[in-house]
């Protein structure tokens, strides 16, 4: 009698590989830290390249590839986009993580508007000539929107999450505004447990489990003590940053329901200037600021891949 066949339930595990951007500066070259998450049998037939654009207070490991003890992939955005065929990648703005920190500055939305580009350039240079699928989250979606104005060539459609334009109608903004003399009178700012745990309370405590606040505060000071004033200095006194009439690319505007910085009504009148017909608003429910790990993070995953996976229109009049 033949022994039957054992079926083999192995699951492809998902490549990581570090890679180092070399950022042109009229100071001298600076090196960006970047990281990129695939399946190798997708290699070659890749679903779509993405680009994940981190936020002011944490690097971007830690929010785009959480690892919960106990829970592998399950909370890493990376993770969920490699398993379904996508080259993901995410990388460190300077002055946060792994990348440089050596320039006397505070690093402001608009150098991690460069640090985006020259990522982008570096994975052209690898990938090929494709047009990426953007996701920027809080200050990153303000990094992301200027890079996607600059190059629209090199977007193919952009994710703004927890987004602020003027800043109207942003609590969370109007409190940190008393903070700004602070803010100008340093370039960094500590970063502890204590602080990204406000993240999760400050607009409407309940929205995320506490083991993933804890890891993502783990992974966050693990790689910080400090981190660059830049963001929080031009979301206080520079807003608008971005020009909705320069941003001529498919965008899907994400606001959490609970979100204090993201005001509704400002994100509004944001849209509605948007220039392309290929453009969505829409609202995650019991959502805050932080939709990749609130307790709906999956509803967000699935908004952000229907987006990136929808057909390009064949007719736009």
């Amino acid at each position: 009698m033949t022994a039957p066949t054992a079926t083999s339930t192995e699951i492809e595990p998902i490549s990581g590989v570090a890679h180092w951007v070399t950022k042109q500066h009229e100071t001298g070259p600076i090196r960006l830290y970047a990281w990129e998450k695939y399946l190798p049998s997708r290699e070659g037939d890749f679903a779509g390249i993405i680009l994940l654009v981190h936020g002011s207070s944490m690097a971007s490991t830690p929010t785009f590839d959480l690892q919960v003890p106990g829970q592998p992939e399950v909370h890493s955005p990376m993770d969920y986009f490699a398993r379904r065929g996508y080259d993901v990648w995410c990388f460190d703005c300077e002055g946060y993580g792994r990348s440089d920190k050596t320039r006397d500055s505070k690093f402001y939305v608009a150098d991690g508007a460069d640090d985006t580009e020259a990522v982008a350039d570096y994975i052209k240079g690898g990938r090929g000539d494709e047009k990426l699928l953007i996701h920027g989250g809080s200050s990153g979606a303000l990094r992301a929107a200027l890079f996607a104005e600059r190059r629209p060539d090199r977007v193919k459609r952009l994710i703004l999450d927890a987004f602020v334009w003027t800043g109207k109608g942003s609590p969370t903004l109007e409190q940190r505004r008393k903070r700004l003399p602070e803010y100008l009178a340093s370039n960094r700012r500590p970063v502890n447990p204590e602080f990204v745990r406000t993240i999760f309370t400050r607009d409407h405590p309940g929205t995320a489990d506490q083991p993933v606040v804890e890891a993502f505060a783990e992974a966050i000071c693990a790689l910080d003590d400090s981190i660059p004033n830049g963001t929080y200095v031009d979301m206080c006194q520079n807003l608008p940053l971005n020009d909705p009439t320069k941003l001529n690319v498919p965008v899907l505007i994400a606001r959490g329901q609970f979100d204090g910085i993201a005001g509704f009504d400002d994100l509004l009148e944001y849209f509605r200037l948007l220039p392309n017909p290929d453009k969505q608003f829409i609202v995650m429910p019991g959502t805050a600021h932080s939709s990749l790990h609130g307790k709906n993070f999956k509803t967000s995953l699935h908004i952000f891949e229907s987006f990136w996976s929808q057909p390009d229109p064949v007719y736009q009049g």
